[in-house]
């Protein structure tokens, strides 16, 4: 008997355990090392999940969240022209549906778009069934838009996750995509200026970073030139997401 208590006891705790929810973070450090991760690297162990390259390599990631558009996304793009650096875009349904002609440049121009979920929905509080209807809503519209499969590339909604989210994200055959840095950019009412948006990045910068910007930053379009300046000054390689994290089938290269 006590030992069928036992087991009822583990066996509650597991399903508790299996709904907590956590936001994606990091331990900065001032040493220009890649960051602390804690426990979330057991969380996300044994999953499709990416949150940094090669510390080995001096190679960088840049990747922009773009939910919505507000102007400045095109300015954006025509820096990284300008620079000849390519990016990945995560894109929601929204923007699919509201900004096809950004999406045909994102794409024309040698970016990648990510999949940023159809509705924006917390992923830990959606089934198998229901997270797989809205990735692959926003998987045809874009094949409806673009003509191409979308890169099997996805980030989390508010960079929410659990274990159990993870692992039905890799089912599905997605990459989840985190990052090694970030800060506080997506709230259009708190700018605080270019040479803010260049020291969050370039203070923390290490090997192998994934770095998120959201697109609709103008800090982060102002000092993106410098902040892309003084990465290949520091003789850093800004290679496109798909060098690191393998894509079935691959990414058309522009």
């Amino acid at each position: 008997m006590k030992k069928l208590v036992i087991l009822f006891y583990v066996f509650v705790q597991a399903l508790l355990g299996a709904g907590k929810s956590y936001g994606w973070g990091f331990k900065r450090n001032n040493e220009h090392r890649q960051p602390d991760i804690g426990f979330y690297a057991r969380e996300i162990a044994g999953t499709s999940t990416y949150y940094v390259g090669s510390p080995d390599e001096k190679k960088v990631y840049l990747s922009f969240d773009a939910g919505y558009d507000n102007g400045v996304l095109p300015k954006i793009l025509d820096v990284l022209k300008e620079k000849n650096v390519r990016a990945v875009f995560f894109v929601t349904g929204d923007f699919i549906r509201r900004e096809s002609e950004l999406l045909k440049r994102i794409v024309s121009e040698g970016h990648l778009a990510g999949n940023h979920s159809w509705s924006h929905r917390d992923i830990t509080t959606l089934s198998f069934d229901e997270l797989k209807e809205d990735l692959e809503k926003a998987a045809a519209a874009y094949r409806d838009l673009i003509g191409l499969d979308m890169p099997k590339l996805f980030r989390p909604p508010a960079g929410k996750f659990n274990r159990e989210a993870l692992l039905r994200v890799q089912r599905l055959g997605y990459s989840t995509v985190f990052w090694s840095i970030a800060y506080r950019d997506w709230d259009e009412g708190k700018t605080r200026g270019q040479d803010y948006a260049y020291r969050q990045v370039i203070d923390n910068l290490h090997n192998g970073a994934i770095i998120l910007l959201h697109s609709i930053s103008r800090d982060n379009l102002d000092a993106l030139p410098a902040i892309i300046d003084e990465l290949r000054r520091q003789e850093y390689e800004i290679p496109r997401l798909d060098s690191l994290i393998k894509l079935s089938p691959p990414a058309i290269a522009f």
